[in-house]
């Protein structure tokens, strides 16, 4: 790919080279090239350049290409995992890829209304730094990964600003989300408000029964962000404490503990929770209506019950009977009903029956980066004309409070 794109950029210099030369040559004057002229040709032979990707797969796009201008720095998620051009779309074989990303605001020579979209990443998120220009048939869109309570959005320019949004909220025109569901069947079945989950689930079978019946661990926690608005870490404080009567603890990993994982020590470090542990810590930053992160993926992914703490409504998320959650237990009654299905196979095991109908996977890089260029060629969504009057409401339910505080 490098290979072919140097020589494709080492073509189109030698080519506006020689053509400048060419034009020296005939002419019945010395002519001493400018700095602005050889300027202006690098120019050029740069725009061609940003196509070479288009270039590569004439034969499998569609004409019409969906130009989208990240407005706000790329080095931040999920800006770098949509990418720039059109080579992640290619790249993830999506099934629409006709979508051109760029970080160049003067890529139409500064004509901001030529771009189907401007992208907003609410990390970076700056009053003073907006567009100037506004088309009508352009979207404003509104991304973001990062939880509500910590990112709220305070100044009222933004109210009737954008046109849609990408969060990990279910309720964004283009969710964003951390994880999938999947069924037996492979189908997406989630993560959604009105979640159905199959009630009559099969018992766990011997093999799985076995693999989780030599854990001699009570929970562990993987995290390097002590300091959090949920204040999690004083809730495992509390839990420490709850269990030191049964005779056991969380192990902590990372910066916020005294445990260390690192993979020179271990070929994945989460392959010990299976191992070892009953639970995991799956605990969240903040407290956000559906903000439920790869932490949860951690857990769902091994062999291991879910300790959740955060703001979503988790039957939206989890199977029924599959974890447990933090919140509605006080540290005393958590860590008493943790002994008991430490001390209870039978009991233990009831958590993993959705085992065989369900399966988790991270999102993140291939179907949402698809979901995207798919709802800017959907044809409903692109001439619906929507706009969110009271973003700051839908974004942060409680933001006036939420923007008094530090």
């Amino acid at each position: 790919m490098f290979t072919i794109k140097f020589f494709f950029l080492v073509s189109c210099i030698s080519l506006t080279v020689s053509v400048l030369w060419i034009q020296l040559a005939n002419s019945s004057q010395s002519v001493l090239v400018n700095d602005s002229i050889v300027q202006e040709a690098l120019k050029n032979v740069a725009k061609d350049y940003r196509y070479t990707d288009v270039y590569r797969k004439t034969n499998k796009l569609p004409k019409d290409l969906k130009y989208v201008l990240q407005w706000t720095p790329y080095e931040f998620a999920p800006f770098y995992y949509l990418g720039e051009g059109q080579k992640n779309f290619i790249k993830k074989n999506c099934s629409v890829i006709n979508c051109y990303m760029t970080t160049d605001r003067n890529f139409f020579d500064g004509d901001l209304t030529k771009f189907d979209a401007i992208a907003f990443n609410g990390r970076n998120l700056k009053e003073t730094d907006l567009p100037k220009q506004r088309s009508g048939h352009q979207k404003y869109i509104y991304i973001n990964m990062e939880s509500s309570d910590n990112f709220p959005v305070c100044n009222d320019a933004f109210d009737g600003f954008f046109n849609w949004t990408s969060t990990y909220k279910l309720n964004s025109d283009v969710p964003y989300p951390y994880l999938l569901i999947r069924n037996i069947n492979g189908e997406i079945v989630g993560p959604k408000k009105d979640m159905e989950w199959i009630e009559d689930l099969p018992e766990i079978d011997e093999e799985l029964a076995t693999k989780i019946s030599n854990k001699t661990k009570a929970a562990a926690w993987f995290v390097s962000h002590c300091k959090t608005r949920s204040k999690r870490k004083e809730f495992v404080d509390t839990l420490q404490e709850a269990l030191k009567p049964y005779g056991y603890n969380v192990d902590i990993y990372g910066s916020c503990g005294t445990m260390e994982c690192s993979r020179k020590k271990n070929a994945d470090c989460k392959a010990i929770l299976e191992k070892d542990y009953f639970f995991y810590m799956s605990l969240e930053n903040s407290f956000a209506e559906d903000y439920v992160t790869e932490k949860l993926l951690t857990a769902v992914q091994h062999n291991i019950i879910p300790i959740v703490y955060g703001g979503a409504d988790y039957s939206r998320f989890l199977p029924p009977g599959s974890y447990i959650d933090g919140r509605k237990y006080t540290p005393k009654d958590l860590a008493a009903l943790m002994y008991k299905l430490m001390k209870d196979p039978k009991l233990y095991q009831e958590y993993f029956k959705w085992k065989d109908m369900y399966t988790y996977h991270d999102p993140t890089t291939v179907e949402n980066i698809c979901a995207m260029c798919a709802a800017l060629n959907d044809p409903k969504m692109i001439q619906t004309e929507t706009v969110y009057n009271e973003f700051r409401e839908w974004w942060t339910p409680n933001f006036k409070k939420r923007c008094e505080s530090p």
